[in-house]
């Protein structure tokens, strides 16, 4: 079973817009792969159609997205079994093949794929600038300096100041 710190799996793919190789397709930038059982089942058609239309706002955080079936086809049969383990999963996938975070549902709950869009900013938010992430951030919103940012680091990092809530929860403006 795949595992946040896990190499995502390089595969080729036969896909809607062509061959792909997982790997060399996700380029220099982050990805989303989300599995789903088969075509034409109701609650995917759904997340398909809802994908698309976010197509452009993951685009702008340069992450690539691609759903992946477990209908025959010849270059799925090597993932078929972890897919048929963890089908409706979404792995977020940063630029070192890394997986950064895996959402699983049940068959019968449909994703949302605005919650993936928000983890999404929060991860690309760790990876660019160290912070954390409180409950309920969204964009804009404050973020938390880790603990393994010593005060002196942060005052050289966030010159503007930050808030100490305890000694160990510091809080800053999101910076850009």
């Amino acid at each position: 079973m795949l595992r946040v710190g896990d190499t995502a799996p390089d595969f080729i793919a036969e896909t809607t817009e062509g061959a792909i190789r997982f790997h060399e397709w996700i380029g220099d930038g982050w990805a989303i792969l989300f599995s789903h059982p088969k075509d034409f089942t109701p609650v995917c058609t759904t997340e398909l159609g809802y994908m698309a239309a976010l197509a452009g706002e993951f685009a702008k955080r340069n992450c690539k997205i691609v759903g992946l079936s477990v209908d025959p086809v010849a270059a799925h049969q090597k993932w078929k079994a972890e897919i048929e383990e963890t089908v409706r999963t979404v792995l977020l996938i940063a630029p070192d093949r890394k997986i950064n975070a895996t959402i699983a549902y049940p068959m019968t709950t449909g994703r949302n794929f605005n919650e993936v869009l928000r983890v999404l900013d929060s991860l690309q938010r760790m990876a660019k600038h160290n912070v954390a992430t409180p409950v309920n951030w969204e964009p804009g919103d404050d973020v938390i300096i880790p603990p393994s940012v010593s005060d002196a680091d942060a005052k050289v990092k966030y010159p503007q100041s930050w808030k100490t809530l305890k000694p160990y929860l510091r809080v800053v403006a999101q910076p850009q």
